[in-house]
C-alpha cells in the first residue's frame, strides 16, 4: 500500500487543468479589473459598474448551481467546452459595444452571459481537480490547484491596465487569445473516468448541505476581496497619497498568495481548517483598515500582503473542508454550492462597495467592508468549527 508520499500529486492532465483555470481567472480578472474605466467610458459611475458586478455574480451563482448537477451527472467535459467557448467569444461582444453599440443594457446582459461562461469553466477545472488530486494530499493537491488564482490575481490586472492604456480592442482582443491557447490545451486533455450520479434531477440535489458551513464563511469573507479585486485600481489611480498603480497591489498580493499556497495545503491536512480562519479573518481586517486610515505607498503594500495571505490561506482551506465528505459523483455539486458562495460573497462586496463609494468615499468603504471579515469568524466559531465536514473536527474525532 502506498503511503502519503508516495502518491503521485502531479501529471500532465493535472498541470493542464491548473492552465485553464488559471486561463479563465486570468481573462476574467482582465475584464474585471478594468470594468470600471469601461463603465465610466460609456458615461456611468462606480455604482453602476458595482450593480454590474453584482448581476454577474447572481448570474453565475444560479447557473453554478445547474452545472454542478450537470457535472455530477458525468458531463465534464461538455461543461468546460462550453464554459471556454464562452470565455472565448465574449470579449468580442465588449467589443462591438465599445466600437458601435455604446450600451450599458447590452454591457449588462454580456456580463450576466459572461458569469455563465466562468461559472462554467471554473467550476469543471475545480471538479476536474478534485477528480485527479489523492484524497490523502486533498488539501496539498488544492493548494496547488489555487496556485493558479493567485498567479492570475497577480498578473491580471497589471496585464489588463497595461492592455486598457493601449486601447480597449487590444485588451479584448487578447483575452481571447488566451482562451484560445485554453482551447487548444482541453482538447489534448484526458480526465479520469467518474460514475455519474444515476439520481432523477431534483432541485435539493443542487446544493450540497456538507459543504454549506465552509460556504457560509466563505460567503462573508469574500465579501471584503469583492471590494478589492473591483476597485483598488481605481482606488489607487484617484488617491493622493498613493503614488503606486493599483497592479502593484495585486503583484504584492500574489506574491503573499503564492507562498501561502505552497505550504498551506500540508498544514490543512494535518490540523484542519480552523487555524487559518481564527489568523486570516483578523489579518484581512487589519489590511483593510490600513487602507482606511492609514494611506501611503508603504502601508498600501503592507496592506496587499496582509490581504494576500489572508486570502491564500483561508481560500484553499475553506474549499477543502466544503468538499471534504463528498463522494466522487458529489463533488460537482459540492464544488458549485461553495463557489456558489464565493461569486455571492465577491458580488455583494462589489456591489456594495460601489454603492459606498458613491455615497462615503473608498477609504470609509474599506473601513466599513472591514467588518465582514469579523462577522466570518464569527460565522466559524459558530457554525463551521463543529460540523463534521470540518478537517479540524475530523482530525480532532480521528475520523
Amino acid at each position: 500500500m502506498k503511503t502519503n508520499r508516495e502518491e503521485q500529486l502531479w501529471s500532465k492532465d493535472f498541470v493542464i487543468v491548473i492552465l485553464l483555470n488559471f486561463f479563465g481567472f486570468l481573462t476574467h480578472l482582465m475584464v474585471l479589473s478594468t470594468f470600471p474605466f469601461f463603465v465610466n467610458y460609456l458615461g456611468y459611475t462606480e455604482t453602476v459598474s458595482g450593480l454590474c458586478a453584482t448581476l454577474f455574480s447572481i448570474v453565475a451563482v444560479v447557473s453554478r448551481a445547474f452545472i454542478g448537477w450537470v457535472l455530477d451527472s458525468g458531463k465534464r467535459r461538455l461543461i468546460m467546452l462550453i464554459g471556454l467557448l464562452g470565455m472565448a467569444l465574449l470579449p468580442m461582444g465588449y467589443l462591438l459595444i465599445y466600437t458601435i453599440l455604446t450600451s450599458i443594457v447590452l454591457t449588462a446582459i454580456l456580463r450576466m452571459l459572461h458569469a455563465i461562461a466562468f461559472a462554467a469553466t471554473n467550476t469543471a477545472a475545480a471538479t476536474m481537480a478534485t477528480d485527479i488530486v489523492p484524497k490523502t494530499r486533498f488539501a496539498e493537491g488544492m493548494g496547488m490547484f489555487g496556485m493558479s488564482t493567485a498567479l492570475a490575481t497577480a498578473c491580471a490586472p497589471a496585464i489588463g491596465e497595461f492592455l486598457m492604456n493601449l486601447g480597449f480592442p487590444i485588451l479584448y482582443g487578447g483575452t481571447t487569445a488566451i482562451m484560445v491557447l485554453g482551447l487548444i490545451l482541453f482538447f489534448i486533455m484526458k480526465n479520469p473516468k467518474i460514475e455519474p450520479s444515476r439520481k432523477k434531477f431534483a432541485i435539493t440535489d443542487l446544493v450540497n448541505r456538507d459543504a454549506l458551513p465552509a460556504s457560509a464563511v466563505a460567503l462573508v469573507f469574500v465579501m471584503t476581496y469583492g471590494s478589492l479585486e473591483s476597485y483598488i485600481l481605481k482606488f489607487a489611480s484617484e488617491s493622493d497619497e498613493v503614488s503606486l498603480s493599483g497592479a502593484f497591489f495585486f503583484i504584492a498580493m500574489a506574491v503573499m498568495l503564492l507562498i501561502t499556497r505552497v505550504t498551506v495545503g500540508k498544514v490543512a491536512d494535518r490540523r484542519g481548517e480552523a487555524v487559518f480562519v481564527y489568523v486570516c479573518c483578523p489579518a484581512m481586517t487589519a489590511g483593510l483598515l490600513i487602507l482606511a486610515f492609514a494611506p501611503g505607498n508603504l502601508s498600501f503594500v503592507l496592506a496587499a500582503l496582509l490581504s494576500g495571505f489572508a486570502f491564500g490561506c483561508i481560500e484553499p482551506s475553506l474549499q477543502a473542508m466544503a468538499v471534504s465528505l463528498s463522494p466522487p459523483n458529489r463533488r460537482g455539486a459540492a464544488n458549485s454550492t461553495f463557489l456558489c458562495a464565493y461569486d455571492i460573497g465577491i458580488g455583494v462586496g462589489a456591489g456594495l462597495a460601489g454603492v459606498l463609494i458613491d455615497q462615503i468615499g473608498y477609504h470609509h468603504m474599506y473601513a466599513v467592508l472591514s467588518l465582514a471579515s469579523i462577522a466570518a469568524l464569527i460565522l466559524y466559531i459558530f457554525i463551521g468549527r463543529n460540523h463534521p465536514s470540518s478537517i479540524t473536527w475530523q482530525v480532532k474525532h480521528g475520523r
